[in-house]
């Protein structure tokens, strides 16, 4: 598994405007060259693989098949029609590796339909996957991960959306955040003499860390993973600010401690800058779900079954996540499943869903999208929870804010849930084998850039140290660059010669 998306940025909105400023030809290329580089990881014979499926939102999908996204990009059809846009085929489709660009394979690659042009691959699998369709009663379905695909069921109505959260609950734009990986913390509980730490082992399994003191980082006791945690997931993320609340150290993005730290166990911190940036992923899913239910003329006590999908969807602690905002507050079951994506492709690759079986559940799935990027609600409450989350402003005011607004009121403390995991991982294989992480996709832009002096004032700015500059030649990890939602290595270029966009893929 990669570690991070190929294409710059930190969700799906970033991937699209590189896509659109560099050229298409560019982003696809990225997603290729890590692709192969991916498949060499495996350690089989290439030569033996014959089928391959893929999954993902309809701009993964598209850029994957190098076919155009402006249809996508662009809201309204009056706008596509003037551009003189022609939407391409979205209803699935086999095309031979070759035809891709994947290397060393002779393969049919097998492209799932998209339900709309909003509505995505991932979103059927979502629907589809969990079972969620047929459940009784007003329920919905959330993918967590840096765009969160949502839908409410209420009735024969499906209502979905899309929010860019960004990769904060993954791990990413956290001081000591990664990816699911060995060493990483996943989860925290509160016991009576501290806050115990559980970390992951080479299988990717919990395994009880040391017992801490959150304020002063002090050992109580330790645990069977001692010395051995390197960083924190989104899951863990979660579990502090959680932890967090329930003790009276977190106040919005407030940390309550002397030094303004959550101390965890080897090192690894929680600081405000990082519950700042997780609120913001937080604020944008609880506005998303709060939107949903708006448009569906609902409110959070009618909705009292929510499903967790993708990776932090299953791994997170339910109760700890709803605690926090990520899941509606009136939902009294929570069901959780692995990422529904990888659970759709597995079974399009072993034949146990065909693509006519596919193509006809999109024609039944009768789907509603919700653009919130149009929506003056979600504006409306995600500015209430960015007055929260970072600006300071005490939950005790939430209310009063939405009042403002004239929007109904969110409760404080949740309902009494249960929850339950009906995915023991979201790679259905993995059964406890070690888990191979590509840590660098191997793809890089670069380039000569005219005017260049050479200062590497862009090196030092790089939150991700992505950038080297060698004599005006400019190269980019691309998957460490965090894109649109970052940008600083070109605003801090003395000479403003430095731009993303012109730089193309380096040739190995």
């Amino acid at each position: 598994m990669t570690s991070r998306h190929p294409i710059p940025g930190m969700n799906v909105i970033d991937h699209v405007n590189f896509a659109m400023d560099a050229g298409r030809d560019v982003a696809n290329k990225l997603m290729i060259g890590a692709i192969n580089n991916l498949f060499k990881l495996l350690e089989v014979d290439l030569s033996k693989v014959c089928r391959i499926a893929v999954c993902g939102n309809p701009f993964q999908m598209s850029l994957f098949q190098n076919i155009e996204i402006r249809d996508l990009a662009f809201a309204g059809k009056s706008m596509i029609k003037k551009l003189g846009i022609t939407p391409p085929d979205r209803n699935g489709a086999v095309i031979k590796t070759s035809l891709l660009g994947i290397e060393g394979i002779d393969a049919d690659v097998i492209i799932p339909p998209a339900v709309t042009h909003e509505i995505g691959a991932d979103a059927m699998a979502m629907l589809t996957e969990t079972g969620v369709l047929e459940k009784e009663g007003i329920r919905i379905v959330v993918d967590y991960g840096t765009n969160a695909e949502m839908a409410l069921i209420h009735g024969d109505n499906i209502l979905t959306g899309s929010a860019a959260a960004g990769p904060a609950l993954e791990g990413q734009q956290i001081k000591d955040g990664m990816l699911a990986a060995p060493g990483a913390i996943s989860n925290i509980e509160i016991k009576e003499n501290g806050w115990l730490c559980y970390v992951l082992d080479d299988a990717l399994t919990p395994q009880t860390g040391d017992l801490i003191d959150p304020v002063s980082g002090k050992i109580v006791s330790k645990g069977k993973m001692d010395g051995k945690a390197v960083g924190i997931t989104g899951t863990g993320v979660v579990a502090a600010i959680a932890c967090g609340f329930e003790s009276g150290l977190v106040s919005g993005s407030k940390i309550l401690t002397p030094d303004g730290t959550l101390h965890l166990q080897d090192g690894v911190n929680i600081t405000s800058k990082d519950i700042d940036e997780a609120g913001k992923a937080i604020g944008a899913l609880r506005a998303g779900y709060l939107t949903l239910m708006l448009e569906a003329g609902i409110w959070v006590d009618d909705v009292k079954t929510a499903y967790m999908s993708g990776a932090s969807g299953l791994y997170v602690d339910a109760k700890k996540a709803q605690k926090i905002g990520m899941v509606t507050p009136g939902a009294t079951e929570i069901v959780q499943y692995g990422n529904t994506s990888i659970m759709l492709a597995r079974k399009m690759v072993t034949g146990e869903k065909t693509l006519d079986e596919l193509r006809d559940m999109t024609k039944k799935l009768r789907a509603k999208h919700c653009m919130f990027a149009s929506s003056d609600a979600f504006k409306d409450i995600y500015s209430v929870e960015i007055s929260l989350w970072s600006y300071g402003m005490p939950w005790s005011a939430y209310n009063e804010m939405m009042d403002v607004y004239g929007l109904k009121h969110v409760p404080a403390e949740p309902e009494r849930s249960t929850s339950e995991r009906r995915s023991a991982t979201d790679l259905p294989e993995l059964r406890g084998k070690k888990v191979s992480i590509l840590e660098n996709a191997g793809v890089e832009l670069s380039g000569l850039v005219q005017g260049c002096i050479s200062c590497r004032k862009c090196v030092k700015e790089c939150p991700e140290s992505a950038i080297s500059v060698e004599k005006a030649a400019i190269t980019i990890k691309s998957d460490r660059c965090m894109g649109t939602a970052c940008k600083r290595c070109e605003m801090i270029c003395p000479e403003k010669v430095l731009q993303i966009k012109t730089l193309r893929i380096k040739e190995n």
